[in-house]
């Protein structure tokens, strides 16, 4: 089973000496990957429901930071060798794809074919205000720069659509090998644009086998092999039991946060958590 850690870019890991003590512990001892959230602005007025509360509302203030993804993952790609860099999930409709596929590449050459795309639809209208993107036309957007991206980062580079359109647009370097590409969400018109277009699949929500089940009848449905498709799920309770559940539905990557203590004892906690949950879960 593989083990990822999310949010590893948020507080207390912030400051760069903390993100680079927690990507090199990370990489030392096996994690599989650190998965990186995206929000450029957070209004601190909104009246768009957030999805994951009961209430509504973010759990943290606006002021919150959160380091673009590609940049911190680039941060931390210079002093780590195996880890996996993964955007989760970074929104995909608010970004120029062709200028995505030159960043997303460069990053995965440089960093030896590490380099994995989680993509969102995105949920804040007020913040596609502040991007200056329509809300409205977003899926449309995600399924467009979904073939800009995969056109671009092959030898093809040709691409006709409705928002992009070019023929032998070259654009180099080339990434090590497709980029593989993660969508997330907590819908079930989600997990069926997953099962269309995913390479993995990252349900937001706490019973994710609705979805699942949603994500393969898709794939099955648009020709593809469903069990090519990765499914990714977060561990709620962080115990080796609960990745044993998980593994039996067929989640083949787990997620989990690391230890939320200062930094200087972040060796120490990481250690421990290491071998009271890291090994352990290896083995299942």
């Amino acid at each position: 089973m593989r083990i990822g850690l999310l949010s590893p870019s948020m507080p207390p890991f912030t400051a760069p000496e903390a993100a680079k003590t927690l990507a090199t512990l990370a990489d030392a001892h096996g994690v599989d990957s650190l998965w990186v959230p995206e929000h450029v602005v957070l209004p601190e007025s909104y009246a768009t429901p957030y999805p994951y509360s009961d209430d509504g509302r973010m759990p943290v203030p606006a002021d919150w930071p959160y380091p673009d993804p590609l940049a911190w993952l680039s941060f931390v790609a210079g002093v780590t060798t195996s880890v996996r860099l993964v955007t989760g999930m970074l929104v995909l409709p608010q970004r120029n794809p062709v200028v995505l596929a030159k960043e997303t590449a460069t990053i995965d050459h440089l960093s030896g074919g590490r380099l994995e795309l989680g993509l969102g639809l995105g949920w804040f209208r007020e913040e596609f205000d502040a991007v200056g993107v329509n809300f409205a036309d977003r899926a449309k957007r995600f399924e467009e720069y979904v073939g800009v991206l995969r056109a671009l980062w092959s030898g093809e580079e040709t691409f006709h659509g409705a928002y992009h359109d070019f023929t032998g647009a070259r654009c180099y370097p080339k990434p090590a090998r497709p980029i593989p590409l993660i969508m997330g969400g907590h819908s079930v018109a989600a997990a069926r644009r997953a099962g269309r277009l995913a390479d993995a699949f990252f349900p937001a929500v706490g019973d994710p086998v609705p979805l699942f089940e949603e994500c393969k009848a898709a794939a099955e449905a648009a020709g593809r092999d469903p069990s090519a498709i990765d499914l990714v799920a977060e561990a709620s309770p962080v115990t080796p039991e609960r990745v044993e559940q998980l593994r039996a539905i067929g989640v083949t990557r787990v997620l989990v946060y690391p230890p939320q203590v200062p930094l200087d004892e972040l060796p120490d906690a990481f250690e421990a958590f290491a071998s009271e949950f890291l090994r352990p879960a290896f083995e299942l």
